[in-house]
């Protein structure tokens, strides 16, 4: 597909051409001392000239001297909020005249969303969360309807934190999912490349020229450089073989080690790209003449989670970090075919206590050889 180059100044177009087409555009900003995805009308509200510097348990953005808007490797967010709501009503049943229960499921109401700065290991996780919710034999018809109006602009990152390890997870950091549109920054603009043909019609209403080899090779580097910067790294590179290997540690003593430092907070859950665990409970209306059932995310670090006919099969942080971890990098491989880590790396920057997974599964399976 041929590379072409949008400049800086001329990245207003861009949004300005999605909204015509009949997007809402959702872009990164700055928000509460960290970069959050949002509703975006104009090119200013870009983290221009900013970057993340992330370690665990801690996230800090500072200026830098580049002005570059995706300088930087991720915030809170990625695109599960976005089509798997943090919370929505399902279905809502409502008492008439008669006294008959009437019921009517609710479905999604969202606008057609151009959501751009999503990263490889974001589309790797989209890739996952199709899986679980339109690729079972039950299809969850809110997600699909979201799905399907989804327009994806993708950018190619340039920079990692030290929280990121993408490379061992096998997901990036160069865009390998598929996309409408994939952006890699270089000085001056964007190297830009369509994926699909609404991407290719969005960029034919662009101010573009073609892209020079040197800012092809330059976003290259760029690209490289990030996946240079990586030191975290997930053992046996996020295979099978990881999975095997935690499977035959489930009585290690790091267990017992991790649940003194865990809070059983959930944070590692919710900012996770790729978990689906979710409640359901019922919203009575204060007439009693109405009800909604609504949906909402859960963790498997509450207690509630694992309530089953009248007992918590898992009472503990131990097995509740033990469940989650296991499932994570082992049994989702008997569920979808794939591990359900991408190398994101929120979940060490969000801890409040700056536990490590990939120093975690390191120190269980280091001594596990494969026979």
């Amino acid at each position: 597909m041929k590379k072409t180059f949008l400049k800086h100044e001329h990245f207003q177009q861009l949004l300005d051409a999605l909204k015509e087409a009949g997007f809402a555009c959702i872009g990164p900003q700055v928000r509460d001392g960290a970069i959050i995805y949002d509703t975006l009308t104009t090119s200013t509200q870009l983290p221009w000239g900013l970057r993340d510097f992330q370690e665990p348990g801690s996230y800090r953005l500072e200026k830098t001297a580049e002005y570059k808007a995706f300088s930087w490797a991720n915030g809170p967010q990625a695109l599960k909020p976005y089509l798997f709501k943090a919370e929505e009503t399902l279905w809502r049943v409502k008492r008439d005249e008669a006294g008959k229960f009437i019921f009517e499921a609710e479905y999604a109401k969202a606008p057609a969303i151009a959501f751009i700065g999503a990263r490889a290991c974001d589309l790797a996780a989209l890739a996952i969360q199709d899986k679980v919710f339109i690729e079972a034999k039950q299809i969850d018809i809110r997600y699909q309807q979201r799905r399907e109006s989804l327009l994806i602009i993708a950018v190619n990152c340039t920079y990692a934190s030290k929280n990121c390890f993408c490379v061992s997870a096998g997901t990036g950091p160069k865009v390998n999912h598929a996309y409408d549109l994939v952006l890699t920054e270089v000085d001056q603009g964007f190297v830009v490349q369509s994926g699909s043909e609404r991407g290719a019609a969005i960029l034919a209403k662009l101010t573009l020229t073609p892209a020079s080899l040197l800012q092809i090779q330059q976003g290259a580097l760029e690209i490289q450089q990030a996946a240079n910067m990586q030191s975290k790294k997930i053992p046996f590179n996020n295979t099978r073989a990881l999975g095997l290997a935690l499977m035959n540690k489930l009585d290690h003593p790091r267990w017992l080690d991790v649940a003194e430092r865990c809070l059983s907070c959930g944070n590692c859950t919710l900012v996770c790209p790729t978990c689906f665990c979710h409640s359901e409970r019922d919203k009575p209306s204060l007439e009693a003449t109405s009800s909604e059932h609504v949906r909402e995310w859960d963790s498997c670090f509450t207690k509630g989670h694992s309530y089953i006919t009248g007992k918590v099969i898992r009472p503990d942080t131990q097995s509740r970090y033990r469940q989650w971890l296991t499932h994570k990098v082992a049994t989702w491989f008997e569920q979808f075919d794939v591990s359900g880590c991408v190398g994101c790396g929120r979940c060490i920057t969000w801890c409040p206590v700056g536990i490590d997974l990939t120093e975690e599964l390191s120190a269980m399976v280091e001594d596990f050889h494969e026979t």
